[in-house]
């Protein structure tokens, strides 16, 4: 089966009217999402892996209904609460992973899942009573074990699971072959949008230090990290690692991406509300790195802006910051073709995974807008933020 591209047609551009769209705001564009979604139930069709949506990098639930016409299998979620928006707005599977579960929540977790998976032994140890009791009475849920590969290729150590003192998974030191009882899989997650390469070599090593383990498995999670509707992926390749990995070993193949979702499928649209001058230039924007663009702050990363250019390329520099009391809340430095003034649109670009879910009330600063531009060229405010839902995070 050929390996899917990145083929299907998206609204121009240069026939978006920003200026007739509320700043700021998160928007999607409905059209990018189609061309995306293609892609993975291509990959899924092709390669014979699940494939599920990963809420900790994409859960605008608004669009769910379109994620299900291109048979998704479901979402993996991380806290009591995704798994609540899982099963009640997703549909399909329920996979959960927690670095650890409090006794409080595992009940209610367990009775949304349909594949759990542990961080480690001790914590299956714990609440293996309670599995066993809901198997028991019924309840087909799949458990898991994470483990630790101890191999990554993250440039930021910061979002590397794999690296040394890691918390999350188990190492092969600290494996217990023993207590596989009741346990169906393996997860382990190490990439970050990369590409197949990565994955080809990481293989090597969960294979060489989990190889003779996986014949007891009914299933693999791959976890997330695959950027699979970036440009010049190459699908091919991953296509042939799923489909000969699943072969070898005879097991399913869940792959959890987030990023490749919501990739370069969306904006933040903002306004500037004033210049100032201290040796240089800023541009004082509605938007803010620190309470809407985290990643610009934690990673850091240099967003892209519709328009602008590195610093001394175009004629006019600025540096782009928010409203915020924090000195920090710069998201960069950019050039541009024409001066900037009050009113004017500032776009970021590829603003909808990740962002839009780390986003918080700091400040108390007016949280961007959610909006879709559907393919027909039409704007659909979706979600407008009151001073109830800001006030309703304090005490």
């Amino acid at each position: 089966m050929t390996a899917p591209t990145l083929e299907q047609d998206v609204f121009p551009l240069d026939q978006i009217p920003w200026d007739t769209i509320p700043s700021p705001a998160y928007v999607l564009d409905e059209s990018r999402l189609r061309r995306n979604l293609a892609l993975i139930s291509g990959v899924q069709q092709a390669s014979g892996a699940r494939i599920i949506v990963a809420f900790k990098g994409y859960s605008m639930f608004s669009t769910f209904p379109l994620i299900r016409e291109y048979g998704i299998h479901g979402a993996t979620a991380s806290s009591l609460n995704e798994a609540r928006l899982a099963r009640g707005e997703m549909g399909g599977e329920v996979h959960v992973y927690a670095v650890a579960y409090s006794d409080a929540e595992f009940p209610a977790m367990l009775a949304l899942a349909d594949h759990l998976t542990f961080n480690s032994f001790s914590q299956w140890q714990r609440f293996r009573p309670q599995v066993q009791a809901a198997r028991a009475a019924g309840r087909a849920v799949s458990i898991g074990i994470r483990v630790n590969h101890e191999y990554g290729e993250v440039e930021t150590d910061l979002y590397n699971p794999a690296g040394p003192y890691s918390r999350l998974g188990v190492t092969r030191a600290e494996f217990r072959k023993d207590l596989l009882d009741g346990i169906d899989g393996l997860h382990f997650h190490s990439l970050c949008e990369n590409g197949p390469d990565v994955l080809e070599r990481t293989l090597e090593v969960f294979e060489a230090r989990f190889g003779d383990v996986l014949p007891r498995m009914k299933w693999v999670n791959f976890g997330g990290g695959h950027l699979m509707t970036r440009k010049g992926y190459d699908t091919a390749h991953l296509v042939r690692l799923i489909r000969t990995f699943r072969e070898r070993w005879n097991v399913d193949v869940i792959l959890e991406p987030g990023s490749a979702f919501g990739w370069d499928a969306g904006w933040l649209v903002s306004s500037v509300l004033d210049v100032v001058h201290n040796i240089k230039d800023s541009v004082l924007l509605d938007v803010s790195a620190s309470a809407h663009m985290p990643d610009v702050l934690e990673m850091p990363y240099r967003p892209r802006v519709l328009g602008a250019s590195e610093p001394d390329v175009l004629e006019h520099d600025y540096l782009l910051g928010g409203t915020t009391c924090l000195a920090g809340d710069v998201i960069g430095e950019y050039s541009f073709a024409r001066a900037l003034g009050v009113g004017d649109r500032v776009i970021f670009d590829d603003m909808i995974h990740y962002t839009m879910v780390k986003t918080s009330f700091f400040n108390g600063v007016k949280h961007p807008d959610i909006g879709i531009w559907h393919a027909n060229g039409q704007y659909e405010l979706i979600k407008q933020f009151s001073y109830e839902e800001y006030r309703a995070k304090l005490s």
